[in-house]
């Protein structure tokens, strides 16, 4: 077994866990249908994703229990869907305007942050410091904190955003400090650190960057 197959089979079937969660608490309401195209249609990218440029990283072999466990820790994230619609709960619009956009923003930084690193990589190794990773080392975990911030934001409540700080210091952190840690092999990578941020981008660089760019 892959990394992946656990992945993949949560991603491919959240749209039906939450659309028989919608069934079996008789919820039809706009912030159920809005959880669902959000959710679930992020589970069908993911899927498409995995088959267009895949991350080299879920493509490591794991035992069998070890992806039965990756599963059962992936199923926390329903408990987002399941907190808004068994409590009947119905966000405000503003609140679902605000979570359509964030997931828009976090959809189109995580997917497109991994194309440019998966096509990079693809035709030249090294260092990738320009594009999304220009001011931001993990523009795809940014993104895929973004998703998920806006799925919390709909069940308002305080549950989904302790798991998703829970996924981040776990899961996300330390994957981020192990790239860090294997980029730093490249003698630039110094540099590039001085001037990008871990999970959100640094927006000014360093004063000797600039004194270097005037005099360029």
């Amino acid at each position: 077994m892959k990394v992946k197959h656990p992945i993949n089979f949560h991603k491919g079937l959240t749209f039906a866990i939450v659309l028989g969660l919608m069934v079996l608490y008789h919820n039809f309401t706009i912030g159920a249908w809005v959880y669902l195209s959000l959710h679930g249609t992020y589970g069908f990218l993911w899927l498409t994703k995995d088959r267009i440029f895949p991350d080299k990283q879920w493509e490591q072999e794991i035992p069998t229990l070890m992806g039965i466990m990756t599963f059962l820790l992936l199923c926390l994230y329903w408990v987002a869907p399941f907190i808004l619609i068994s409590s009947g709960t119905i966000p405000p619009l503003p609140l679902v305007a605000a979570a359509i956009s964030l997931n828009i923003l976090g959809v189109f930084l995580h997917f497109a942050s991994d194309a440019q690193k998966y096509y990079t990589l693809k035709y030249k190794t090294g260092l990738i410091t320009e594009g999304f990773f220009a001011r931001c080392r993990n523009t795809n975990y940014l993104g895929e904190v973004l998703i998920y911030l806006a799925f919390a934001m709909l069940t308002q409540h305080w549950l989904p955003f302790l798991i998703l700080g829970l996924f981040i210091a776990m899961i996300f952190v330390p994957n981020m400090l192990k790239k860090d840690k294997s980029l730093s092999r490249y003698p630039e990578f110094e540099e590039y650190q001085e001037n990008s941020g871990l999970l959100f981008p640094k927006l000014f660089i360093s004063g000797n960057r600039n004194k270097e760019e005037k005099t360029a």
